[in-house]
């Protein structure tokens, strides 16, 4: 079974990644068979032509430690049987957004 899922990513205020949502994801042993990153989408705060840092009401524009909010979307190829285990996997992590169920693709003719 083919799982879309999409976690929640970090970026600090120069737009680097802060994290690795991924690596929170802990399952057993053959619970996973493949994965295959999808996209990364950066916040659109990232793109804002404003200083944001500037116009604060806290008193160092450096002390807000900002931190944007993004998404990573990786399918996964969970073991057939297992599905149970990776979902749970996946709710323990804290940084999943979305689990999409990916249908098999049908041969064509």
């Amino acid at each position: 079974m083919k799982y879309k899922v999409t976690f929640r990513k970090r970026f600090d205020a120069k737009g680097q990644p802060s994290d690795e949502p991924t690596a929170l994801v802990s399952t057993p042993d053959g619970v996973i068979e493949d994965a295959e990153f999808v996209e990364i989408l950066e916040p659109a705060s990232l793109h804002a032509s404003d200083d944001i840092s500037q116009g604060s009401d806290s008193e160092s524009g450096e002390d807000d430690g900002f931190l944007a909010f993004g998404t990573e979307t990786w399918v996964y190829d969970v073991a057939e049987g297992r599905e149970r285990e990776f979902k749970d996997a996946l709710l323990n992590s804290e940084v999943v957004l979305d689990i999409e169920e990916v249908p098999d693709e049908a041969p064509s003719m």
